[in-house]
């Protein structure tokens, strides 16, 4: 049997257990599965009764005005080399961006590892080289290590600007959200690989709802949303691995010790959401050294904008893109308002990508 006629019959036996029930809402967490999902075109196969909503699975999605705000500042400060992912040059601050820093002449490199940052550091004794550390518990561990390795080889000119966030405390704060409606969640495979499946366990202890951890691969999506309506169905609530190739019930110990040895959760600010308690990582005071808002504190005033956009909304599963009254028109990937426009991984980037031109009213 080939993978057209697999996906025809997971679809089929989907339809059938659909039409025993009514509408069910199941969010996919990662962005990553966002845009798979788009790409094969899972949602155009799925009955109108079972509908795909997109959580807070996009780290630049998420990452803060004041952030951004503070990582400008640095970059205009003299001696200053700011290292980053390509996709945060275009997130929004408040009032500006790193990419319109950047023309107006600070010195910021795109890097693929965080590793790399330590490469430009030594290149650049007398400069201080800050790395933007921003992801979910599949980068941090790398950050960390890069911590690490800095420290090791005598590196004292390399620090972070630390806005990890983790994910179980993120779907806490949606499961205890009125405006959010979720019967099952499609749970992120690689965040899994680092903290097991077995961090997901709350989800059935403290909510009763479902969730499946899975790949990337169309195939192993639409088999996910097979095995979540099973359980919704039964009335049975688990927490299932379908990832088990790669993600085990524990993790990656490794990953975690070397990120708990550098790290420790503290409150985080989530642009569009606010505030989600121990959702985020600072350096323990061990590595304080490397904590350039502790070895360089700055101030910064992020300046409230009045705007259309809502894209805290679109995060927690509370609208989709297309509600939106900016979406397609005023915000569009080549202009975009707000940071859900701006990564590949962004959920409104993905409805404009993939959805086809009847989500595209410009």
């Amino acid at each position: 049997m080939n993978d057209r006629e697999i996906a025809a019959r997971y679809v089929e036996e989907i339809k059938k257990i659909a039409a025993k029930l009514g509408t069910i809402r199941l969010m996919e967490v990662c962005g990553t599965h966002t845009v798979a999902i788009f790409r094969a075109g899972i949602r155009q196969l799925l009955p109108k009764n079972i509908e795909l909503v997109s959580g807070p699975g996009c780290p630049v999605c998420v990452t803060a005005d004041d952030y951004i705000d503070k990582a400008i500042a640095y970059s205009k400060r003299e001696g200053v080399i700011i290292a980053t992912f390509g996709d945060m040059l275009k997130v929004p601050g408040s009032t500006s961006s790193l990419t319109e820093a950047q023309g107006e002449g600070a010195d910021i490199r795109i890097v693929y590892s965080p590793l790399d940052s330590i490469e430009i550091a030594k290149q650049n004794p007398m400069r201080k080289v800050i790395f933007l550390a921003v992801g979910f518990e599949t980068t941090a561990p790398t950050a960390a290590a890069t911590v690490l390795a800095a420290k090791a080889q005598g590196v004292d000119n390399l620090f972070m600007l630390s806005a990890q966030k983790l994910v179980p405390p993120a779907l806490r704060m949606l499961l205890s959200d009125s405006e959010v409606k979720v019967d099952g969640f499609i749970l992120p495979g690689h965040v899994a690989v680092v903290i097991g499946s077995k961090a997901f366990d709350f989800l059935v202890s403290e909510y009763n709802i479902s969730g499946v951890v899975t790949g990337f691969e169309p195939l192993e999506i639409l088999r996910s949303i097979l095995r979540l309506l099973v359980m919704i169905d039964r009335g049975n609530a688990e927490v299932a691995n379908e990832y088990k190739s790669v993600v085990s019930d524990v993790g990656n110990a490794a990953a975690q010790k070397i990120l708990s040895q550098v790290y420790e959760p503290v409150n985080a600010n989530w642009r569009g959401i606010g505030q989600i308690k121990n959702s985020g990582l600072k350096m323990r005071d061990d590595f304080a050294g490397f904590d350039i808002e502790q070895t360089d504190p700055i101030q910064v005033e992020s300046i409230a904008k009045k705007t259309a956009c809502r894209c805290g909304e679109v995060l927690r599963g509370v609208i989709n893109p297309t509600k939106c009254p900016l979406f397609g028109k005023a915000c569009v990937p080549t202009h975009a308002v707000g940071p859900c426009m701006v990564s590949v991984e962004g959920v409104c980037a993905a409805w404009y990508k993939y959805g086809g031109n009847r989500f595209r009213t410009n």
